[in-house]
C-alpha cells in the first residue's frame, strides 16, 4: 500500500516539473491546410496514416471519413427516433409483424427477437443498391469526392467558395461527432442502463 501511495506522489510531482521543449519543426505536413484540419484538434493523425501519403490517398481517406460520418448521422438519428417510440406504420413482413414489434438498436438485427434473415438480406440488398447506383457521382460533374448532387443544384452553385468550404467543414465535424455518438450508444446498449435523451437501452 505504501508503494502505491509513493508512486502516486511521484507521478503527481512529475506533473509540475518543467516540460522539455524539443526543436521546433520547420517541416510543414502536406495536409495541415486541408479542409478538416480545424479547431480544436487541428491536423490530427495519431496513427500516422498520412505520413507517406500522396494527395490521392488523402482524398480517398477523406471520402471514407465523409461517408462514415453521413452513415453515423443517420444511425444516431435512427436510434433517437426509434427509442422515442416512433416507428414506420404497418407490417414489416407478410406474417403480420409490425415495425414496432422488433427491438431497437443492435437487438433488431442480433438477438432473440431480431428481424428474420430474409428481412436482413433485403436491407443489405437495399444498402448495396444505394451504394452502387445512388450514392455515387453519376454525372461525373462533382466538385469534390462525396458530392452526390448529380445534376440537382439545391442552391449550392449560387454560394461563395468560402461558404461552401464552411459548410463542408461543418458536415465533417458533425460526422465525426456522430461517429463517436453512435459508437457510444452501441457500447451503452451492450452494457445496459439508461442514457439521457435516448432513455433505456
Amino acid at each position: 500500500m505504501k508503494s502505491v501511495i509513493f508512486a502516486a506522489a511521484i507521478a503527481s510531482a512529475a506533473a509540475f516539473a518543467p516540460a522539455t521543449t524539443g526543436k521546433a519543426s520547420t517541416e510543414l505536413r502536406a495536409f495541415e491546410s486541408e479542409l478538416g484540419a480545424q479547431p480544436p484538434l487541428g491536423f490530427y493523425d495519431p496513427l500516422g496514416f498520412l505520413d507517406n501519403a500522396d494527395q490521392e490517398t488523402f482524398d480517398r481517406l477523406r471520402y471514407v471519413e465523409l461517408k462514415h460520418g453521413r452513415i453515423s448521422q443517420l444511425a444516431f438519428l435512427g436510434q433517437i427516433v426509434t427509442r422515442n417510440g416512433i416507428h414506420l406504420p404497418g407490417d414489416i413482413d407478410y406474417e403480420g409483424n409490425s415495425f414496432a414489434s422488433f427491438p431497437n438498436g443492435l437487438a433488431a438485427i442480433n438477438g432473440p427477437d431480431s428481424i428474420s434473415s430474409a428481412g436482413l438480406l433485403q436491407i443489405l440488398g437495399f444498402i448495396a443498391f444505394l451504394e452502387i447506383r445512388v450514392m455515387t457521382d453519376v454525372t461525373g460533374e462533382s466538385e469534390f469526392r462525396g458530392d452526390f448532387r448529380n445534376g440537382f443544384d439545391f442552391g449550392w452553385n449560387k454560394q461563395s467558395e468560402e461558404w461552401k468550404l464552411q459548410k463542408r467543414a461543418v458536415e465533417l465535424n458533425q460526422g465525426r461527432a456522430a461517429m463517436m455518438g453512435i459508437l457510444g450508444l452501441m457500447v451503452h446498449e451492450q452494457l445496459g442502463g439508461s442514457v439521457p435523451i435516448v432513455g433505456q437501452l
